[in-house]
């Protein structure tokens, strides 16, 4: 049968990324406390295409995918070499949108429940390998502001802390969330009874925040983690009296 896709193109243009998107797929991550996780990825993978090829095997993007083990650091640079080799190629991507699951005890009662926390692993591999581990931590934020000029309470609201970073050694996804958990008003949880509520509720009120603060207070770990090389965090509050939202970013590099 013939092969149209590895004829020769006489326009000589190399592409940077061509590949597949979007690929619902399960798979193993690991876990802190369970050692594995199963869970469902949405998986981008792409490769080099040199400028003589007129195109690229998409079906052994997925033979390459269906050969993963525990998706871990070691095996994404493996999937890269895969992918390089099936399809001839100098330079591999691949990322993995996953949902990940924390079980949590609230404050008070310690009733255990599941909380779900947006996390990707992106990578990239030419002659040297890079990959960066990203979560999306949703926390409570109570606006000092709010709480200094008014007689009662404070407006307060969900934010969304991402933290993404590249390692000089292996960190659980656990202590990413821990990290932002740690900077905000107070943490979620997915189940509260009331004695937890009040005191989700005091916390808060107790320890107040500006986007501006919880990026900092994120930035300070990071800045004491020497595991860590490179950063990106970005603190997005989805205010609750505004017609808008609130952001803060920083990225920066970590001295060994």
């Amino acid at each position: 049968m013939i092969d149209v896709q590895s004829q020769k193109d006489l326009r000589g243009i190399s592409i940077q990324k061509v590949g597949i998107k979007d690929l619902n797929w399960p798979i193993v991550v690991m876990d802190r406390a369970n050692k594995t996780q199963t869970t469902i990825a949405k998986i981008t993978a792409a490769a080099e295409l040199k400028g003589d090829m007129r195109g690229t095997h998409m079906s052994r993007f997925i033979e390459a995918i269906d050969e993963l083990n525990v998706v871990g650091p070691k095996e994404i640079e493996r999937l890269l070499d895969r992918i390089k080799e099936k399809l001839d190629s100098q330079k591999a991507y691949v990322r993995f949108d996953f949902p990940y699951f924390i079980n949590k005890r609230t404050p008070v009662t310690e009733t255990l429940a599941p909380l779900k926390v947006d996390c990707y692993f992106e990578a990239e591999k030419g002659e040297k390998f890079d990959l960066k581990v990203g979560v999306i931590v949703p926390v409570h934020t109570l606006c000092p502001c709010s709480k200094e000029i008014s007689e009662y309470g404070a407006h307060n609201q969900r934010a969304y802390v991402t933290i993404e970073v590249r390692m000089r050694r292996f960190m659980w996804i656990e202590e990413l969330v821990e990290i932002a958990e740690s900077s905000a008003s107070c943490p979620l949880y997915s189940i509260l009874k009331r004695p937890d509520e009040k005191w989700v509720t005091e916390r808060a009120y107790q320890n107040p925040r500006f986007v501006e603060d919880l990026l900092r207070e994120v930035v300070v770990k990071i800045n004491s983690d020497k595991r860590i090389k490179w950063y990106k965090v970005f603190v997005e509050s989805i205010e609750s009296i505004h017609n808008h939202n609130a952001f803060a970013y920083i990225e920066g590099e970590i001295a060994k």
